[in-house]
């Protein structure tokens, strides 16, 4: 008798299928549960830099290096060129306005100053020569002068007695008219030696003139000239103190090769090299601060310098209030220049994640400290310390600071204590 056999509803080949759909999708579902579909990573706490965002006083301003120079530098340069003959004084030695710094000579120049001095005494000779022939024609003139007016005075003593003479008959009219003649002859003689001597006169003194202004340019042009030849004996302009000195004795030097300088030691200034990137935020007036000797000082912008060379531009910073004591001439000084007034912002501090970043982006911890999460933020000003938060974080949070170098392509970081 045959038996009906029941046809199993479950094989094993089918549950064997069943099982290896459910492990895939409960793998699938744990990689999405435990990651939530993001990058995640883990990461040593003692490798990173964890920091707190605060609110505080928060400065723009950045660190610039200056040098400081005395308030005052006055530049020695060789007026005329010539041969160094002589150093009276050395390098950083303290001077005084007038005293010799070295001499120069050059023979050319004193040569000429020779030609100078011989072609004004020529002139001052020619003019005396010219100045006593004028004296002896204008003797000659007077003395023509004088002989005309003793001839018209008798030629008008003859009119006269000719004239009462004639009225009475006792002379004829040829006689008459004769001494007429003679008196307005004399006249006219008088009126023209008259106008000679005041022609004489007026030449003589516009020549005395001429060769008087003459002899001034020349005299100017030898004193110029001396000056020059005394130039080469360098002098102090002012009182202060020797730098620089560049001469030797044998060494030949330019007209306007720089020889040294002169520090007028009434004060210091400090030059300060700073990137064009700022050039429109820096004026006159602006302040910054440095420590020395364990003090802090401040610095004003008195100057400011626009020619870009190299990518910067330089300012003139005066000390504001005390100077520091021991201060020297081109000593280095690390300024903290201020950009903007002080005021209240959260602050997030300096790392390397803005190298990454950009600063739009950083990882943020969560209360227990043990995963970090990447959230957007945006930054405001900087200063050497820290930077201004506008938004994405808060005080009280805690962020990595450190270098996201190997972390840029990550959402989520799982820290771990070693």
């Amino acid at each position: 008798m045959d038996r009906v056999i029941e046809k199993k509803k479950w094989s094993t080949k089918k549950i064997l299928t069943i099982a290896g759909v459910v492990a895939l999708a409960a793998l699938i579902f744990g990689s999405y549960y435990f990651t939530s579909g993001k990058s995640r990573l883990n990461v040593d706490t003692e490798r990173i830099s964890i920091q707190e965002i605060k609110k505080g006083i928060f400065q723009e301003n950045i660190p610039v290096n200056g040098i400081v120079l005395p308030m005052t530098t006055i530049y020695l340069d060789a007026t005329e060129g010539g041969r160094v003959e002589e150093k009276y004084v050395e390098d950083g030695a303290i001077m005084k306005k007038g005293q010799p710094i070295l001499r120069l000579s050059n023979t050319d120049l004193e040569l000429s100053l020779s030609n100078q001095e011989t072609q004004v005494f020529n002139v001052l000779t020619q003019m005396q020569i010219s100045k006593n022939n004028a004296d002896q024609n204008t003797i000659t003139r007077l003395n023509q002068m004088a002989e005309v007016d003793n001839a018209l005075k008798e030629a008008d003593r003859v009119y006269q007695v000719n004239n009462k003479l004639y009225q009475q008959k006792a002379i004829g009219s040829q006689e008459f008219r004769s001494s007429q003649n003679l008196l307005d002859y004399q006249k006219r003689r008088k009126d023209l030696t008259v106008d000679i001597l005041k022609k004489d006169s007026v030449s003589n003194r516009q020549q005395l003139t001429q060769m008087q202004q003459s002899y001034e340019r020349m005299q100017n042009a030898l004193q110029l000239m001396r000056k020059k030849v005394g130039d080469l004996v360098v002098r102090a302009p002012v009182d202060g103190q020797l730098t620089s000195l560049d001469a030797e004795i044998g060494q030949s030097k330019n007209k306007g090769e720089r020889l040294g300088q002169l520090d007028v030691m009434d004060g210091y200034k400090v030059r300060v090299d700073v990137d064009e990137h700022y050039l429109s935020r820096v004026f006159v007036g602006l302040k910054g601060s440095f420590e020395f000797a364990g003090k802090s000082y401040v610095l004003v912008i008195k100057k400011v310098y626009i020619q870009i060379a190299n990518g910067r531009f330089q300012v003139d910073m005066e000390f504001e209030g005390e100077v520091p004591k021991g201060i020297r001439r081109g000593q280095t000084l690390q300024i903290r220049l201020a950009l903007s007034d002080e005021k209240q912002a959260i602050l997030l501090p300096k790392g390397g994640f803005f190298q990454q970043t950009g600063g739009n982006w950083i990882f943020k911890l969560n209360e227990a400290g043990t995963m970090a999460y990447r959230v957007d933020i945006q930054l405001g000003m900087m200063s050497p310390d820290n930077y201004e938060v506008l938004s994405g974080l808060e005080p009280g949070d805690k962020v990595i600071t450190s270098s996201y170098e190997n972390y840029t392509t990550m959402q989520e970081l799982v820290l771990k204590k070693p």
